[in-house]
C-alpha cells in the first residue's frame, strides 16, 4: 500500500464525519454500529430526510447535493476509502453538517441502518456487472436489502453511462410493477425544469471521463415500495461495447 494511501487513511479516522466498521467486526466478532436508527439523533441533530450516495467513490453526489438541500441529510458509502478521502475532507472543509460518509461494502449496509431510516438512494456511475446480475447494484438481490432501511415508496435514483446498466433496471422495474417517474437515455439532451436539473447536474470525476469519451448520461428514478415482488427481467440485454478494464481504468 502507498504511502499517499496510508496518509488518506489516516486523515479519514480523523475526521468527525467518516464512520467505518470492518467485516471482520460485524460478521466475526459479533460488533454493532451504535448508531443505527439514531442517525437524526446522534448525528444530524434533525428529522430531515436522509439519502444515501451508493457506491459514492469521490463523494461528489453527496458533498455537491448537501450543498444545494441543507434540508436533507446525506450519507456517501463505499467501500475505497483512499477515493472516499476526497469527499469526506471537502464536506469537512465546508463544514457541511448535513454530509456523513460510512465506508463498508454495500451488501453489509442493514447493520448500519435501521429499519425505515432512510428516505432515499443515488447509484452514481456505479460498475454495470454485466456478466453476474446478483452484483449490480440495482439488482433484486440488492433492492430487498434496500427495503430493509428505506421507507415504503422512497425514491431510487440511478445515473449511469451504462448503457446496458440502464436498460437492465428499466426493464427490471417495469418487470416487478415499480413506478418509474423518469426515464431518460440521454440525459443532457432532455429538458428538464430547473428543480430536476439542480439534482442530476452534478458531474463526478468518472462521469466526465465518460462525457470526454462521448458517452451519453442515463437517469432513471423510480419508487421501491414494500409489497411488490421483485421480478429480474427475462430478457437478453445488448452488453455496453467497452469493457469493465477500460471503464475503471482511471479509478
Amino acid at each position: 500500500m502507498g504511502k499517499n494511501k496510508l496518509k488518506k487513511f489516516y486523515e479519514m479516522e480523523q475526521l468527525s464525519n467518516v464512520f467505518q466498521l470492518s467485516y471482520n467486526e460485524i460478521l466475526h466478532n459479533g460488533a454493532t454500529f451504535p448508531m443505527k436508527g439514531r442517525w437524526h439523533e446522534d448525528y444530524f441533530h434533525n428529522q430531515n430526510p436522509i439519502v444515501l450516495e451508493l457506491g459514492c467513490g469521490k463523494g461528489e453526489y453527496a458533498v455537491g447535493l448537501s450543498q444545494r438541500f441543507p434540508n436533507h441529510n446525506f450519507i456517501g458509502v463505499d467501500i475505497k476509502g483512499a477515493r472516499m478521502w476526497t469527499g469526506a475532507t471537502e464536506a469537512d472543509r465546508l463544514a457541511l453538517k448535513n454530509c456523513a460518509f460510512l465506508r463498508t461494502g454495500i451488501s453489509a449496509i442493514p447493520y448500519f441502518f435501521a429499519e425505515n431510516e432512510v428516505d432515499e438512494l443515488w447509484i452514481t456511475f456505479a460498475d454495470p456487472q454485466m456478466k453476474k446480475v446478483n452484483k449490480r447494484l440495482t439488482s433484486t438481490t440488492f433492492l430487498k436489502l434496500y427495503r430493509q432501511i428505506m421507507k415504503d415508496n422512497g425514491r431510487v435514483n440511478l445515473k449511469t453511462d451504462s448503457l446496458f446498466l440502464y436498460t437492465y433496471t428499466k426493464l427490471m422495474a417495469e418487470a416487478s410493477g415499480l413506478t418509474i417517474e423518469m426515464a431518460c437515455d440521454n440525459l443532457y439532451e432532455t429538458h428538464l425544469p430547473d428543480n430536476e436539473k439542480s439534482l442530476t447536474d452534478i458531474r463526478t470525476f468518472y462521469e466526465q471521463n465518460w462525457l470526454d469519451r462521448g458517452k451519453t448520461i442515463k437517469f432513471l428514478r423510480f419508487r421501491l415500495d414494500a409489497s411488490s415482488r421483485l421480478v429480474e427481467p427475462d430478457v437478453e440485454i445488448e452488453r455496453d461495447d467497452y469493457t469493465v478494464k477500460k471503464r475503471s481504468s482511471n479509478e
